[in-house]
């Protein structure tokens, strides 16, 4: 028996797709030394690799997941193992149709050439569905199959071309070793296994259903349970038979079903989403010995599938009744869950050096193998990952009973309509803030965020809709008024004309302590951070490809102690990206202090008024300007009082420690009563306030793929002190932006049935002709952002425009659902349309 090299630059675990193509792709991106590991046989290690159906449809409400899709399809046609056969996803409701004409939003938005058709089209596609059943269908000519074990074959050929590059099949890894590094975290030394050991400080976990199994060799923790899709073939089929080739017809996929059908070869192959969660645990799958087929194929549950059969007859009756056809083979074929539905990748929160490339389908793995190698090596890659990077989930969301609830929750979802601010149902409460209590009285809507309940609006505020009526906006579409409430403009409202309070428990938050504390964060941000104790610094933080990787607040609290805050939503990708950069030295440390901290935002003209009926402290503006903070009393509570607003309006953030979160609410709420205050929501944060002054969001307008300068967030001057990024924020400096930041307002909402409708974010930008509008980069114009502005009068997009269109009164168009509604360009760059001079919040 063969033995590995007792030394590699890096081991992947797993050769299904997205291991052959991590190690194609790393020996692209120069590395030396690869090692591949499987415990199964080569070509078809058994995992889901095998068994999958290998088909792939391009369109997803995600840019991120469809960029990685096409570039997968690239590859796999350059690999010649993809077949082009058309697919048509159908509608048999109403509801569904509605969804399709969303999709044909996204496939717009995306660059994917797609049609909405009739179901006399759908018939002349795919002649063997009942025209009768259906209402509708979504017909993508380039969907297409694959096969991904033959590309497996071709990538291990090209990375053996191009570097040092050991195979080892039917081999266990036993365990990964590491060590402790100086700053407190694990790193990977070693990978063991049953031929011998393998010296590495990088490990690529793509191991399928059973990476939650290697990474815990490791001490790390992967959000991902197995679970069963089933899937049976039907034949043989005359009709099928005829075609001599294993895809002649379109692929089907019966949305509302919850299935899909597609030929493979003289069978029908159908598979079904619509059954019960069928959750197992790694241990729990055969190993190759046991498995009658596989591992990865367990027998067919038949009274599972058996509701699903009978979808299928009803979608194609006389195909598949056909004389002499019948089950020829049934599997629960298995798959990786996650917590969110998304894959898992980068480098794992807990052990440095181990890399996940985890819970990845067919389409995506030749992308996610590309991008990975390119993130391993660069410490960037092409396109933002972000909404897949696996340190997006908090240490709760990593629980094994927090992913079983969430997998079960989901699994169900897999072809279903899920609303953009759909919001879970399971394992809720995993974190909530001091003001919980009182938010609950006040009849509060959660949203989560990072795992925390967080109010979206309250419906204690239903009596300002009578205040405020004939100013708040209208959604009389079910669809666009899901998850939503006209007490969020109300709420607005009645910041701007007197105070709200808002929790912002939520934000992430870091002690940065030490002698080198100061030279690490100017190293870390694009702003200066040498400035008096008690300044208040909002900064972007940069790749070193110059795209984003956040923006946040630093303020300096002593010569050598600073608090950066960030977004609860990205604080565990951002307190990993701050971890991995700290001084080898051990002269700055980072403490995560987030759940030691509750947070109230209080804003309007009347801020000030409250404030100071709490506290002895001065908060005038002479005493306490803006872009400065204090500690300062408010009532029994020592508070950090950061002046700076997200909402465009006088106020205050206040910090303090989380067991006295009650009372800083209370004594807030109890001095507001004579001023007006109102308790407001997210939806007034996030949304409402922060569009009305043109205010960026990390993962919607900024993100990898956009520099400082196309956001209009780039600074007057650029600092003396290096920090990552800084060539190509200034190459940016010095170019002509390919594109710009912009704040458009929608002309006319009504659509053609006559109701008022609003796009929800992610639509297309077109010319006022339908025209797609695409940068000198390649970027198309879609809507990052978008809501009311009720004190603007007015409903808000953001979106990037190519340079030329980026002009102030030009008139475009959004589509939406199909329809085009006129918008015009209102702001190009980042002056707000509320308050341009910023005069409320400086006041």
């Amino acid at each position: 028996m063969s033995t590995p090299p007792e030394q590699a630059d890096v081991v992947v675990i797993g050769a299904g797709i997205v291991g052959n193509s991590m190690v194609h792709h790393l020996a692209q991106q120069g590395w030396g030394s690869i090692v591949l590991l499987d415990k199964g046989p080569l070509p078809d290690p058994g995992g889901s690799t095998g068994h999958a159906s290998n088909f792939i449809f391009p369109v997803d409400h995600s840019k991120e997941i469809t960029h990685i899709t096409v570039d997968s399809m690239r590859q796999y046609a350059e690999l010649d193992v993809l077949t082009t056969s058309g697919g048509v996803e159908v509608a048999r409701t109403e509801e569904r149709v509605e969804e399709l004409r969303r999709r044909m939003t996204s496939a717009k938005a995306w660059g994917i050439d797609s049609e909405l058709i009739g179901p006399k089209e759908v018939t002349e596609l795919v002649p063997f569905v009942d025209p009768e059943v259906i209402l509708a269908g979504f017909y993508t000519p380039s969907v297409a199959v694959v096969d991904p074990l033959q590309a497996g074959v071709l990538m291990r050929e090209q990375a053996a071309a191009r570097a040092d590059l050991a195979v080892f099949a039917n081999t266990t890894v036993l365990g990964i070793d590491t060590e402790q590094t100086p700053g407190g975290l694990r790193r990977v030394t070693r990978v063991r296994t049953d031929r011998g050991d393998i010296a590495t400080d990088a490990v690529v976990v793509a191991s399928g259903v059973w990476s939650r199994h290697i990474a815990g060799l490791a001490g790390a923790r992967l959000p991902l349970i197995p679970a069963v899709h089933q899937m049976i073939d039907v034949g043989p089929i005359p009709e099928l038979a005829e075609t001599r080739s294993e895809i002649a017809w379109p692929i089907v996929r019966d949305m509302d079903a919850l299935m899909y059908e597609r030929q493979s070869g003289a069978d029908m192959e159908i598979g079904s989403y619509a059954h019960r969660p069928i959750l197992h645990d790694p241990w729990e799958i055969p190993s190759i010995e046991e498995a009658t087929l596989s591992p990865t194929q367990l027998p067919l549950t038949k009274e599972d599938f058996d509701p699903q059969l009978e979808d299928a007859l009803e979608l194609m009756p006389d195909l598949l009744t056909r004389e002499g056809a019948g089950i020829r083979h049934g599997i629960n074929g298995l798959l990786s869950l996650t917590p969110d539905g998304g894959p898992l990748l980068g480098e794992t929160p807990d052990v440095a050096g181990l890399w996940s490339a985890a819970a990845v389908w067919i389409k995506e793995g030749p992308g996610v193998g590309k991008y990975l190698a390119e993130w391993m090596t660069h410490g960037h890659q092409e396109i933002d990952l972000h909404s897949a990077d696996i340190a997006r989930f908090y240490p709760p969301q990593r629980t094994r009973a927090h992913v079983i609830a969430r997998a079960s929750e989901g699994f169900n979802k897999t072809y279903g309509i899920v609303h953009p601010r759909e919001q879970w149902e399971s394992n809720r409460r995993l974190r909530k803030s001091p003001f919980y209590d009182r938010e609950v009285a006040l009849e509060a809507e959660f949203f989560e965020a990072g795992g925390w309940e967080r109010p979206q609006w309250y419906e204690a505020n239903r009596p300002l809709l009578t205040e405020y009526h004939g100013r708040l906006g209208e959604r009389p579409h079910e669809w666009d008024a899901r998850w939503w409430s006209p007490i969020i403009d109300a709420e607005h409202l009645a910041m701007r004309d007197r105070a709200a309070m808002i929790d912002l428990t939520a934000f992430a938050q870091f002690e940065v302590t030490g002698p080198g504390a100061l030279d690490y964060l100017e190293r870390m941000c694009v702003a200066k951070i040498d400035r008096a104790v008690g300044r208040v610094v909002y900064t972007p933080v940069l790749a070193a490809n110059g795209g984003f990787r956040s923006d946040l607040t630093v303020v300096r609290l002593a010569d050598d102690r600073f608090r950066v805050i960030t977004g609860g939503a990205h604080g565990g990708r951002d307190g990993k990206w701050f971890r991995d950069h700290l001084p080898a030295d051990g002269s700055a440390q980072l403490v995560d202090v987030s759940s030691a901290t509750c947070t109230v935002g209080l804003w309007g003209p009347r801020a000030r008024d409250v404030l100071a009926a709490t506290t002895v402290d001065d908060v005038s503006n002479d005493a306490f300007g803006f872009g400065s903070a204090q500690w300062i009393e408010v009532g029994t509570v020592t508070a950090l009082a950061v002046r700076i607003s997200y909402v465009g309006d006088l106020g205050w953030e206040l910090h303090a420690a989380i067991e006295q979160g009650e009372q800083l609410w209370d004594a807030l709420w109890e001095a507001g009563r004579d001023h007006g205050v109102v308790a407001a929501g997210i939806g007034v944060y996030g949304t409402t306030g922060r569009m009305e002054k043109g205010y960026r969001l990390m993962g919607h307008e900024l993100e990898l793929e956009y520099d400082a300068v196309e956001a209009g967030l780039a600074l007057p001057r650029v600092k003396a002190a290096d920090f990552i990024g800084k060539d190509a924020y200034l190459a940016a400096r010095e170019a002509e932006p390919a594109a710009v930041l912009c704040t458009l307002t929608v002309d006319d909402l009504q659509s053609s049935s006559g109701i008022i409708r609003v796009p929800q974010g992610g639509e297309p930008i077109l010319t006022r002709d339908g025209q797609e509008l695409v940068d000198a980069k390649g970027r198309r114009s879609y809507v990052t952002s978008a809501g009311a502005g009720p004190s603007v009068g007015a409903y808000l997009l953001m979106a990037y425009l190519p340079s030329d269109r980026a002009v102030e009164g030009t008139g475009l168009s959004v589509e939406y659902m199909g329809e085009r509604y006129p918008v015009t360009v209102a702001r190009a760059g980042r002056t707000p349309l509320f308050d341009p001079d910023d005069t409320r919040m400086k006041a």
